[in-house]
């Protein structure tokens, strides 16, 4: 099956290359907003607040969309807080989450910026920085929702979050300290399946109980988005609503009323991203083998299938309009590396799965869609020496806007020393 191109005409896509060359990638602003909206009407018993996990698309542009539409930010590390200030978001609208303590982390906390403990350890450095004030922990339930273990935080296999079995340890931490967590953190991974949320969420109050001061449960985010035709998205409404009625049950049991919070990322840029690049050959290894578009782009822009055997869909825009055959092609990037492939086997990063795709000349362009979420943020940037690439904005208005110009090799060289 052909795939579509989503947000832009053949014509957008060869008014693209012209004004800003390739490879680009552009970002629908009118989709960025839809998506923040459903995100905002996630079902909810006692509150709700949505937070933007920058880490999937960090351009300043983007975060201002998203402050614009209600959501505060979710960042996995000090830089990335900095960041998310830069692009405008005030102190008290930033959480950080992260692997990685911020060497900065005292004066993020004064400024306003909030934590969560992510380990014992952070715990412990958190309340020797801010004895006697309210916390917040993340903690492993022991389930995940990923749909392979790269994208799977949660369970015994993920190193994110105090592990359930180690609340004690946790409590002895902020008795000694005189923490009060009034705030606690899960997130699952990436999944759509209402029931194995609502599992995972029932295991998330099952802690919660044991925690008597916490009024805020974060459900963290890895809401899955089909990116190719057939595949199936998350239901926001669907898992919120499965949520909200054990939220409820909670409430009823307990006497607590939790107000909850989710941190999608994908969800709200995945689908409002596409990256524009050109066929820069066309070859074949003869009757026997296979037929490949080589492209100006690659894991250097888009690296999901090359880490996962993510799929992408991969739409062939003529230079010139006409008709034209189809035939099954591999897509490969422009890195000195067979790893580089844009059309891996389903799940497989070692395996090949040829698409049909309109017939391929040098110079044709060709969109890679789905590119909004963990492409630009995610990538091997200058892999190669090849330079990070440009980003624009599709404004509701129509208008085509940078937002990031594309980098120059005297950027890429400027902290060498000889």
């Amino acid at each position: 099956m052909l795939e579509p191109l989503r947000f832009m005409t053949e014509d957008q896509v060869r008014e693209i290359r012209h004004t800003f060359g390739t490879p680009t990638f552009v970002y629908d602003q009118a989709t960025l907003e839809t998506q923040a909206r459903h995100v905002l009407a996630f079902p909810n018993a006692f509150g709700m607040n949505a937070r933007y996990a920058m880490k999937a698309l960090p351009t300043a542009a983007i975060i201002r969309v998203f402050l614009d539409m209600g959501l505060d930010i979710d960042a996995s590390s000090g830089f990335e807080a900095e960041r998310a200030m830069r692009a405008g978001a005030t102190p008290e609208r930033i959480q950080i989450t992260a692997q990685q303590l911020p060497d900065n982390l005292d004066e993020l906390l004064s400024r306003g910026v909030l934590f969560t403990c992510c380990s014992l350890h952070q715990l412990e450095v958190y309340g020797r920085l801010r004895p006697g004030a309210e916390a917040c922990i993340r903690v492993n339930p022991g389930l995940g929702s990923g749909h392979n273990n790269r994208t799977n935080v949660g369970g015994p296999a993920s190193s994110f979050g105090i592990w359930h079995e180690h609340l004690d340890r946790a409590l002895d931490i902020a008795r000694r300290y005189r923490l009060r967590i009034v705030r606690m953190h899960t997130h699952i991974g990436s999944g759509g399946d209402p029931d194995v949320w609502r599992h995972c969420a029932r295991l998330s109050l099952g802690i919660a109980a044991r925690l008597p001061e916490v009024t805020t449960l974060s459900l963290g985010g890895g809401f899955k988005v089909g990116r190719m035709t057939g595949e199936a998205s998350a239901d926001l409404q669907r898992v919120g609503e499965a949520v909200k009625a054990d939220v409820e049950r909670f409430a009823n049991d307990l006497g607590r009323r939790l107000r909850i919070e989710i941190e999608p990322g994908t969800f709200l840029v995945a689908n409002a991203g596409a990256l524009v690049c050109t066929a820069i050959d066309v070859v074949d290894t003869g009757n026997a083998g296979y037929r490949f578009i080589k492209t100006d782009a690659g894991m250097t822009e888009v690296i999901r299938p090359s880490l996962y055997g993510a799929q992408h869909p991969v739409t062939i825009v003529p230079a010139e309009p006409g008709q034209r055959g189809r035939f099954e092609y591999l897509v490969v990037g422009h890195c000195c590396e067979s790893g580089d492939l844009l059309t891996p086997a389903p799940g497989d990063p070692e395996g090949v799965c040829p698409r049909l795709l309109t017939e391929a000349r040098i110079g044709d362009a060709l969109v890679i869609g789905g590119t909004g979420a963990y492409c630009a943020a995610m990538s091997p940037k200058n892999y190669n020496s090849f330079p990070e690439v440009a980003e624009v904005l599709l404004t509701t208005d129509g208008q085509f806007r940078l937002i990031r110009r594309r980098q120059e090799l005297d950027h890429m060289l400027a902290n060498e020393i000889l």
